[in-house]
């Protein structure tokens, strides 16, 4: 196993799913996000999960969804994790985490060492950080786009709990991202990918062997 927790997000089928697990890659992340190349029902979730060892945990990213929609997707029994990955506050993060009683990600949007220092907001509230690129005005995906931004902000933050590091990570940048920020955990999507929304059993292989020499 890498010595690195390692995130494969977005994850759509039974092949890639296994090629995540082989790699050692500790958590999978599958997106319900209609908007989304890698979006999945809950159903599919539920049987991409299947397979999945006990020791591999299986977070579901949705966005600013309501609680009919997370009910869903709890109740398949596939998930270990919620990633709030739109603009829910700390109020309502901290209410899904009491309702469905399962561990919540808070994706912090990164442009400056104020988007950082403003998570601090999230404490008590989620049990994990994962600080991302933030997207343009009016892009059609708040993650997922392969965008990074200035790791060097990380360096010194007074983080109050858990966390990772996603946005703009690939084969060739990851070992300088881990190195600029410490992260205990990386989160990789468009990085593994032939086209959005399709990952490749080769890069997921590669990038988790890369993080391994890390």
């Amino acid at each position: 196993m890498p010595r690195l927790a390692i995130k494969i997000c977005g994850l759509s089928t039974a092949e890639t799913v296994g090629a995540a697990v082989r790699a050692g890659a500790s958590h999978l992340g599958f997106v319900h996000f209609g908007r989304s190349p890698r979006h999945v029902e809950p159903e599919q979730m539920r049987a991409l999960a299947a397979a999945v060892p006990s020791h591999v945990e299986r977070v579901a990213v949705v966005v600013d969804a309501d609680d009919a929609q997370l009910a869903q997707i709890v109740q398949t029994g596939a998930i270990t994790a919620l990633q709030l990955h739109g603009k829910e506050s700390p109020e309502r993060s901290a209410a899904i985490r009491q309702r469905f009683g399962l561990p919540v990600w808070k994706a912090i949007s990164v442009k400056t060492r104020s988007d950082i220092d403003a998570a601090a907001a999230y404490t008590g509230a989620v049990d994990r950080l994962l600080f991302d690129a933030k997207t343009p005005d009016g892009a059609a995906l708040p993650g997922g786009m392969g965008l990074r931004f200035d790791w060097t902000l990380l360096r010194g933050a007074a983080l109050p709990m858990p966390w990772g590091l996603s946005g703009g990570l690939s084969i060739d940048t990851v070992c300088t991202a881990v190195a600029t920020t410490g992260a205990p955990l990386i989160d990789v999507s468009s990085g593994v990918e032939d086209a959005p929304g399709i990952k490749s059993v080769d890069k997921i292989m590669a990038f988790c062997k890369a993080v391994d020499a890390c």
